[in-house]
């Protein structure tokens, strides 16, 4: 294997997450032979003040990886504007690059599957993103891994290369789209990353991830993503900034370690419509949807 990817884990004020997160990625086999930078944000309020502090005594702790950078910062800088800076640091270092948030669990192989996926596809220009998570999907005859076009965030790696393309401007983004373009974009109107785009330019949300998605499918860019999920995320408890209460993206990792790499660069068409099936069904029935409004409002 070439030199491993660096790995960069954002952390704000949620030290028991971040100290799952941390054991978790310890397990990954590569973690003894990878360099870890902790981006570490600054407090929003006087309140958060103490949660910031109590994290950053634990980052002091941390070991198990070949080396650990801690870069703390301090004014808060919020997780899109720290995700943007932080990843074009270490591209323009090290040509590449594996991203973690606080609250994702990974499996021991996680770090493997970036790896060599991130050594398998270095010259493809069209494979732009490499994913860690995936729905809970139906399909059981999927390949072990496979390219679609949307780029999910819990858990992803990527190139120099490829990061060059990332707009942050939404107005360079939006303008680009047209109706058909609109409709493959949110997987056949299946997911809201439309409504995100419009969202973000109207400052109802701060999302890097929509304009790194939105970036990747104007280049005409795929993603690679294992067909069980190798991290699940452990944010939704409401303690996140922009998590819901909710068990829908909830998976069983894979235990096993990927081996088998797609050949061909192209979107994986059965991938996609057990993707698009999951999608808009996720949410289930009329009755089931009010029990989980009732349970998100008792919760």
């Amino acid at each position: 294997m070439q030199h491993l990817a660096p790995i960069a884990l954002f952390v704000y004020n949620r030290p028991k997450h971040t100290e799952r997160t941390l054991k978790f990625l310890q397990q990954n086999e590569l973690a003894a032979e990878s360099r870890l930078f902790i981006f570490s944000d600054g407090p929003k309020t006087p309140s958060d003040q103490e949660k910031v502090q109590e994290l950053r005594d634990f980052l002091k702790t941390v070991d198990g990886f070949r080396s650990v950078e801690i870069i703390e910062r301090k004014e808060n800088m919020g997780l899109a504007n720290s995700i943007i800076a932080g990843v074009s640091r270490l591209v323009k270092d090290y040509g590449q690059i594996i991203v973690f948030e606080d609250d994702l669990i990974s499996s021991p192989h996680t770090l493997t599957y970036f790896n060599e996926a991130l050594n398998l596809y270095r010259k493809e220009e069209k494979v732009m993103h490499i994913g860690a998570y995936m729905y809970p999907l139906k399909d059981k005859q999927l390949p072990e891994s496979f390219f679609y076009r949307a780029a999910t965030s819990w858990g992803w790696a990527t190139w120099e290369r490829a990061w060059q393309h990332f707009e942050p401007n939404i107005d360079v983004l939006l303008k680009q789209f047209d109706a058909p373009k609109r409709n493959a974009f949110s997987i056949e109107k299946t997911m809201n990353f439309w409504k995100q785009m419009q969202d973000f330019k109207k400052g109802r949300n701060n999302s890097w991830a929509i304009r790194w998605y939105a970036s990747i499918f104007l280049k005409g860019g795929l993603t690679l993503n294992p067909a069980q999920s190798l991290v699940n995320n452990i944010g939704h408890d409401g303690s996140g900034i922009h998590s819901g209460i909710n068990d829908i993206y909830n998976v069983v990792i894979n235990p096993k370690p990927v081996k088998a790499f797609p050949t061909e660069i192209k979107e994986n068409p059965e991938a996609y419509e057990a993707i698009k099936y999951f999608l808009s069904n996720r949410k289930g029935s009329l009755w089931q949807r009010i029990k989980r409004l009732i349970k998100e409002k008792l919760g």
